[in-house]
Order: C-alpha cells, then structure tokens, then sequence
C-alpha cells in the first residue's frame, strides 16, 4: 500500500537550504519516492495552529520504503543540516491504494 510523508517547516534561517535541497531529491528517489508536495505558500483552510513555512508530501511505494529512507544514513545527515535552521513537523500515513 501506498505511503506519504507528510510535513510542515518552520524555516528560522535559510543557510542550510541550498546545500539540503541540492541533495534531497536524490535520497528520495533512490528509496522508490518522489514529492507530491514541495514548497511554501501555506493557507489556512481550518483551525488555529499556526502556518508553517513550507509543507511537503512525498509519496513511497510502501511503509517500507518510507521507513528505509527516513532511516538512512544520506537523509539522516540531511536532516541534522536542516535542523540548523528549521524545525519540522512529519508523519507516516498509510495512501488508499
């Protein structure tokens, strides 16, 4: 069954993003993934939460792969990168097919 990662940024400073958006693309795709979702310009359409930056949703084949990447050595320097400037709200969610 289809799997999505689904995730909201706050963006503190943006000194990590060329070197992180260089790279990511690539860690994704090589766990079978690609994004849905990519970018900024969030609106609200319910509730009081505030807005993040950008949201993101990248589709996987399954949990498995989902898991494999979020795991992996590539992404999980990526992630320390991007904790320099950001913080980052994701979940694991199960597609309809």
């Amino acid at each position: 069954m289809t799997a999505f990662i689904i995730g909201q940024m706050t963006i503190e400073n943006r000194d990590w993003m060329e070197a992180y958006f260089a790279e990511i693309p690539d860690v994704v795709a090589r766990h079978q993934g690609s994004f849905s979702v990519r970018g900024g310009n969030p609106t609200r359409m319910e509730g009081e939460a505030a807005l993040p930056d950008a949201a993101f949703v990248i589709r996987f084949p399954d949990r498995a792969h989902a898991e494999a990447f979020w795991s992996c050595d590539d992404f999980q320097r990526l992630a320390k990168l991007r904790r320099s400037g950001s913080s980052l709200n994701a979940i694991l969610v199960d597609g309809t097919q």
